[in-house]
């Protein structure tokens, strides 16, 4: 008796459009734009972050180890690593301004110290003294007024007022470690000399800036540079013979900041003045 065999049929449907317009795309791209629009907004805060709490939490994340930091949350350090004292200005062992003795110093600290020690010890120079924050540390500007030089004309001898803000300054700078950079500037008077430049005046004035720190207890090895820099950057440019662009710049530098070492150039006094 032969068996009834049915017919096997199979039914082939045709590929449409679904396949390439579906939804899956539209997911992708949203979670591609979520993500953008999240790295806007970290790139955004990163900006608006003071320079030197960023500085922290770089180097908080430079030396984060998910060996030695397992079980604990960023988070929880944020307010740690953000406030931490001493990472721009290494821990010194005595503040000789407050005597209040160890901790670190933030360049905001050693800003309010330098003012403070400037109005106690030196209030009849305070309108030559500038300090100031710079992205490479605390910047120390002493300036020429009218009534007021640090150098004879056309000369790199210090004048004795000169050598008394210098000492103040050493005073306040010589327990903090950081290494130093001291600047000369002139103004844009042409020098007269025969044989010299503002170029070489600029550098022996701040030659003899760090020789004066030195005799005052800086240790040499802290000197990171010490450079002239004539007419080239004025403080009042508006103005090139104010006697205010004459001046010497020290600068107690960030210690995570990288300063290239150049050779010292030492130029002796030998000045025709005018």
């Amino acid at each position: 008796m032969e068996k009834n065999l049915q017919p096997i049929i199979i039914k082939k449907k045709k590929g449409g459009h679904a396949g390439h317009h579906g939804g899956a795309w539209k997911v992708a791209y949203a979670d591609f734009v979520t993500a953008l629009m999240a790295f806007f907004l970290v790139m955004w805060l990163i900006a608006s972050v003071a320079p030197e709490k960023r500085a922290r939490v770089a180097q908080y994340m430079r030396e984060f180890s998910i060996f030695s930091e397992s079980g604990t949350s960023f988070m929880e350090k944020t307010s740690q690593v953000l406030n931490q004292p001493g990472q721009g200005f290494r821990p010194a062992p005595q503040d000789t301004v407050t005597g209040s003795g160890g901790g670190g110093l933030t360049p905001e600290e050693m800003v309010k110290k330098m003012k403070k020690a400037i109005e106690k010890k030196m209030a009849s120079a305070k309108n030559q003294i500038m300090v100031d924050i710079v992205e490479g540390g605390v910047r120390i500007q002493i300036i020429d007024t009218e009534g007021g030089m640090m150098f004879p004309s056309g000369s790199a001898q210090l004048t004795e007022k000169a050598k008394e803000i210098l000492k103040m300054v050493s005073e306040n700078i010589r327990d903090v470690p950081n290494r130093i950079a001291i600047e000369g500037h002139t103004d844009a008077a042409p020098f007269k000399g025969a044989e010299t430049t503002n170029w070489e005046l600029s550098t022996a004035r701040a030659s003899s800036a760090r020789r004066a720190l030195e005799e005052n207890g800086i240790d040499s090895s802290r000197i990171a540079r010490v450079v002239g820099y004539a007419d080239q950057e004025l403080l009042v440019p508006e103005k090139p013979t104010d006697p205010r662009n004459r001046r010497i710049s020290i600068i107690v530098i960030n210690e995570k900041t990288t300063v290239p070492v150049t050779p010292l150039q030492v130029i002796e006094p030998h000045f025709v003045h005018h």
